[in-house]
């Protein structure tokens, strides 16, 4: 038998190899889904060895006193009278707390209060909501369907915020691409099985499973997480059918309705759900809103976004009055745009948050989030801005997207109490 020519052996060899060109597209995608994997794998166990799982770095006594809201000297007075935590001592004699250490603080402190009858004081350290007083679960969802708009940096910011400010929060991510869940530490495709995401919670069939088999601690004490893969997507496939074929009328079937009732077996647990919504306007993100009790819609301050706004806000409106006409309700504590990767120099996206501000008035948030590479240098190593310390970076680019994030957040944080029926603070944020 006459053998092949080398050029054909060779032109054989290379189509038979996955990712070259004349392979398959969906062998090429494959392999370089593959081998993206691999690089991440390798990635985040250079990043967090041993166990390649992400902590949370210790805070400074100053860091420490300004979260709790006492001044340094009082911190010091508690450690010395060995009052509560006992903090790590550092070279120089620096005191050094965990998050932990913190929270248990806050408890100790609010006991105090307690004690000498002071309940203003003790609930200012003790953030979490009282039922008894009629605090309900403030449910957050986070949205915008076009993707660049910050949704799921301004979502995992709030939530981790609200943590650092005291509250009990469930994070959840709602994205089949789980941007979320990897500024948490998670590779998706790696580190969950199938139903660990909401899905596992929210699915019609037999498989589903408790919320609270599904929800998993983080590094942040007093934040735990619903990370997101891409079977979430299962959710907009199976709804449809499952519709065609509902017979009567039970609620609980209904998909806009199932996002909530997940949620209300884990409520006693929590303060505050911030839900990171996909960016598009399906069965899924519809549920989220069902179950929400306040949403921010994130604006980038440019034409074609505030355009494609425009179309979100029509699209949800004719949607959401289906959902109501069916049964459902909304009833939103708040509205609120918040105007994020904000470049304060720039004149068009000034006169753009001027437009939206004259439109919308209160329902635009007061404070932006400015574009700043420090966050994106933080992201690089999938971290947020609250985790990683001054020292990082330059003092001016630091402080300024540090006081950006807090005025944001402050702001969301004002707007739930007031929600509860708390008095406003009026201390600015942190």
């Amino acid at each position: 038998m006459a053998s092949k020519p080398k050029a054909q052996e060779t032109n054989a060899a290379v189509a038979s190899k996955p990712g070259a060109a004349g392979a398959p597209a969906d062998e090429t995608i494959a392999a370089d889904a593959r081998a993206l994997s691999e690089q991440l794998k390798a990635m985040r166990e250079r990043l967090f060895p041993p166990m390649a799982r992400k902590t949370l770095r210790s805070f400074t006594s100053g860091e420490a006193a300004k979260l709790i809201g006492v001044s340094d000297g009082y911190l010091r007075q508690l450690s010395l009278a060995g009052e509560g935590p006992q903090p790590d001592t550092g070279a120089g004699g620096r005191r050094f707390y965990t998050l932990a250490d913190i929270n248990a603080l806050r408890q100790h402190l609010g006991q105090q209060a307690q004690a000498k009858g002071n309940g203003g004081k003790a609930r200012s350290y003790m953030k979490w909501r009282d039922e008894s007083r009629g605090e309900h679960l403030q449910i957050i969802a986070v949205t915008n369907f076009k993707g660049g708009s910050g949704k799921t940096t301004s979502a995992v910011h709030l939530a981790q915020y609200l943590a650092l400010s005291g509250h009990r929060v469930l994070a959840v991510d709602l994205d089949p691409q789980a941007s979320l869940s990897a500024l948490f530490g998670y590779q998706p495709e790696l580190d969950l099985q199938g139903n660990d995401t909401l899905y596992g919670a929210i699915r019609y069939d037999a498989e589903a499973r408790p919320l609270k088999d599904i929800i998993r601690k983080t590094y942040f004490d007093g934040l735990d997480l619903v990370p997101g893969n891409l079977e979430l997507q299962e959710f907009e496939h199976v709804t449809p059918q499952v519709l065609a074929n509902r017979q009567g009328g039970d609620s609980q079937s209904l998909f806009f309705a199932r996002v909530q009732t997940a949620l209300q077996t884990v409520a006693d647990d929590y303060d505050v759900v911030v839900l990171d919504c996909p960016p598009q306007l399906g069965y899924l993100t519809l549920s989220a809103l069902c179950a929400s009790t306040s949403v921010i819609v994130t604006v980038h301050p440019q034409m074609l976004d505030v355009a494609s706004m425009s179309q979100f806000l029509f699209m949800t409106s004719d949607l959401l009055a289906v959902v109501r006409e069916a049964g459902g309700t909304l009833n939103f504590d708040f509205l609120r745009y918040l105007v994020t990767r904000f470049e304060p120099n720039d004149g068009p996206q000034t006169q753009i948050v001027g437009f939206m501000r004259s439109l919308f008035g209160d329902r635009v948030l007061t404070a932006p989030m400015v574009k700043s590479t420090a966050i994106s240098d933080a992201g690089l190593t999938k971290q947020t801005l609250y985790e990683v310390g001054r020292e990082n970076f330059t003092r001016a680019t630091y402080d300024r997207a540090m006081e950006s994030l807090n005025a944001v957040n402050h702001e969301v944080e004002q707007l739930l109490h007031t929600a509860w029926g708390r008095e406003i603070s009026r201390e600015g944020a942190r």
